[in-house]
């Protein structure tokens, strides 16, 4: 394993613990009710949401009472979700006039987003609107991750509360963990993401003109719409040329930063972080990886704090350090071994100063594609980075979660 590439696992790892007790200690005085500075400034919008919920913070709570609310407050989240796309043609902030999803894709992707799995079966870019990324899915990561937390801390409560029939007050949890936890690093995230490239804007999106003609075929239709046939009942194919393509926008800061934070999936782009307007440079890709793992490392801080004994909180993040130090030299290893019959296409997969070698960065070459007409003409350039190979084949076929695609940066 190339030197550079353990220097980088060391330093992503120091970053990481480095954070470990700040924001464990944070967290515990957060959920425990301590006198904060950023509490404080937030204490009038705090009481002004349980005022107009209707929710007495102080009341505890009994398991039963707080799994059932958790419950209803997520199946209330996975509804709303479900709504905003089945409706979103007719809302605002849809200046590409996005059609509805289905009933079925509409459900799943609902489902999929409050239970924090955010498994994507559509094309962000050309199937949601920017309100249902925005109010939606974005909404839902803030609040599937806070979920989450509080889940975390109820065990924690269980477990330092050993005669206790309480574990206290889901409506005033999710609140905190939203509102003093989530929303000030999603928005410092956010900002530095901007500042490295990632896009964050209303404007719909826009029609370029590429350096080279891109030609690619397409099932042939007739005057309704229809798909033409041959005799032997296959689409019929034509060739098409085109000289544009077609960029998109969006508010995809605020939406990248709470997707790493809550370790959510739901990107704005199909290709998610392998997206330039997503991660752009080497800097913001350090960024959302630390903001992955942050928050659950702190966690064990925050455990050994409220329990009374950090040793305890030590213990829980070594063996968590352990297993990912032990799969991430597994993973490092077998991805920079390579696949052994790249070579004989002529693909260097030898680690050099400007690649780290294997799987993680072949030398490469900008190489034009043919894909479909809905591929070429949404969100992927016409350029996207391929194996350098002796003879470029005629047509790469367009991956959709993991090639790396370029195009010109819009503000």
């Amino acid at each position: 394993m190339p030197g550079t590439s353990l220097t980088l696992f060391a330093v992503f790892l120091l970053l990481v613990l480095a954070a470990v007790k700040p924001l464990g200690l944070y967290m515990a005085n957060v959920f425990e009710g301590r006198p904060l500075w950023l509490v404080r400034a937030g204490a009038p919008l705090e009481r002004l949401i349980y005022r107009l919920c209707g929710v007495d913070p102080g009341r505890e709570m009994g398991w039963k009472e707080y799994a059932l609310g958790l419950l209803l407050f997520n199946a209330l989240g996975g509804l709303a979700v479900y709504l905003l796309q089945r409706c979103q043609l007719w809302l605002p902030l849809n200046p590409q006039k996005v059609a509805n999803l289905s009933p079925d894709s509409a459900f799943n992707t609902a489902v999929s987003f409050i239970t924090n799995t955010n498994w994507q079966g559509y094309s962000g870019e050309s199937a949601m609107s920017y309100l249902t990324q925005m109010a939606g899915l974005a909404v839902q990561n803030f609040l599937s991750a806070a979920s989450g937390i509080v889940v975390a801390i109820v065990l924690i409560r269980g477990l330092a509360r050993h005669s206790v029939s309480t574990i206290g007050n889901v409506w005033a949890d999710l609140t905190r963990a939203t509102l003093y936890v989530l929303l000030p690093l999603a928005m410092v995230l956010a900002l530095a993401l901007a500042s490295q490239g990632v896009i964050q804007n209303f404007s719909p999106y826009r029609e370029v003109t590429t350096v080279e003609p891109l030609t690619y075929q397409q099932p042939k239709t007739d005057a309704a719409g229809n798909p033409v046939k041959d005799a032997a009942g296959n689409p019929v194919q034509e060739t098409v040329t085109t000289h544009t393509q077609t960029l998109p926008m969006g508010p995809i800061a605020s939406q990248e930063s709470i997707k790493e934070l809550g370790t959510n999936g739901g990107g704005f782009f199909n290709a998610n972080s392998a997206h330039p307007y997503e991660n752009p440079t080497a800097l913001s890709n350090l960024l959302e990886m630390l903001a992955i793992l942050i928050i659950p490392a702190a966690l064990t801080y925050t455990f050994g704090r409220m329990v009374g004994d950090t040793r305890q909180g030590w213990a829980v993040l070594a063996a968590m350090a352990i297993l990912f130090v032990s799969l991430l030299t597994v993973a490092a290893w077998t991805e920079q071994r390579g696949n052994p019959l790249l070579p004989a296409l002529g693909v260097d997969q030898a680690a050099s100063a400007s690649q780290a070698g294997g799987n993680m960065q072949p030398t490469a070459r900008m190489t034009p594609t043919r894909r479909s007409a809905a591929s070429c003409r949404s969100s992927r350039c016409s350029w996207v980075r391929s194996s350098s190979v002796a003879s470029a084949p005629d047509s790469i076929p367009c991956s959709s979660s993991r090639s790396w695609v370029y195009s010109s940066r819009a503000s």
